[in-house]
């Protein structure tokens, strides 16, 4: 649906630049746009790569592992109906563990095994189990204490105190999470009552 949406738009701006004379200017945006991009993407990269580096570290080193099992007891919480020990704890608590640092791009693998995790364990395989949907409104909220790819812009644009958005970024994701997560319960007990 989005991209139909951005198509649109598209191609009513395309149009509508033919129709008023403008069409050099809609060539000059394009190309500049791709210059801009090119050079984000240049900027971005060292930071971005090295921060999935070090979640890579963590990995092979078992360090994933043992964030797991601090994270355990409140996944327990969260997700009651997992039984314990379940590889999709473990691929949660990675996601987890990789949406903290601002890695969405390294928390996206962990987040496709936790679901395919997860649907062995739905009963109904064409409805999203309970346990599914937290975990939806547990990635979609995306709790994070490092910003990187904020930072990484901020870096990119001058900015003279690129980590200043730490806190405010860390209380924003904070109060989102907890919002969905409540919001998940009160919906989910109100679906059993109906």
């Amino acid at each position: 649906m989005v991209n139909k949406i951005w198509g649109f738009f598209i191609v009513v701006g395309v149009l509508f630049s033919f129709f008023t004379g403008k069409m050099d200017l809609i060539n000059k945006e394009i190309l500049d746009s791709c210059k801009t991009a090119f050079e984000l993407v240049i900027e971005i990269f060292p930071v971005i790569a090295l921060w999935l580096g070090i979640m890579k570290i963590a990995r092979v080193s078992g360090l994933l592992k043992k964030f797991s099992k601090i994270l355990e007891p409140l996944l327990h919480f969260i997700f009651p109906e997992i039984p314990k020990g379940h590889e999709s704890l473990g691929y949660i608590s990675s996601n987890m563990i990789a949406n903290l640092f601002g890695l969405g791009n390294a928390a996206t693998p962990f987040g496709l095994k936790a679901m395919n995790a997860l649907q062995e364990l739905n009963e109904k395989k064409e409805e999203a189990s309970r346990s599914m949907i937290t975990f939806l409104v547990l990635n979609t909220t995306g709790l994070t204490i490092v910003p990187t790819t904020i930072i990484s812009m901020r870096m990119l644009y001058g900015s003279s105190n690129p980590t200043a958005v730490i806190f405010p970024c860390f209380l924003a994701t904070l109060i989102s999470t907890l919002a969905g997560l409540i919001l998940d319960r009160i919906l989910y007990y109100r679906s059993l009552s109906h």
